[in-house]
């Protein structure tokens, strides 16, 4: 698993650049401020309901939550299912509007 800085991110979703980004938190969370990515919460990662994301094994999938340690863990169990280009958002949402506001 790499990482991602958030900085790095953002130049590339400004860039227009067509991004597989995964939320891995909660559902409360998500609706609180997300950048867009596809809701698939950690437990749901953890007991394989990964549907909306299954076609995407060979290609870059960025996973993020509140801190980077939810989207940490989120990334192993998918490198162990199989996915071969995960990358973790370092410091997550947190960082994300500590750099460029809510």
């Amino acid at each position: 698993m790499e990482n991602i800085t958030v900085e790095d991110l953002k130049k590339r979703i400004d860039s227009g650049e067509q991004l597989n980004l995964v939320d891995v938190r909660e559902p409360h969370e998500n609706a609180e401020f997300n950048i867009g990515g596809t809701l698939v919460p950690l437990g749901d990662i953890r007991s394989m309901e990964i549907g909306a994301i299954e076609g995407l094994k060979d290609e870059e999938v960025i996973v993020y939550c509140r801190s980077g340690n939810r989207s940490g863990q989120a990334a192993m169990v998918l490198e162990t299912m199989g996915f071969s280009n995960v990358k973790n958002l370092a410091g997550g949402m947190l960082k994300w509007q500590e750099t460029f506001g809510a």
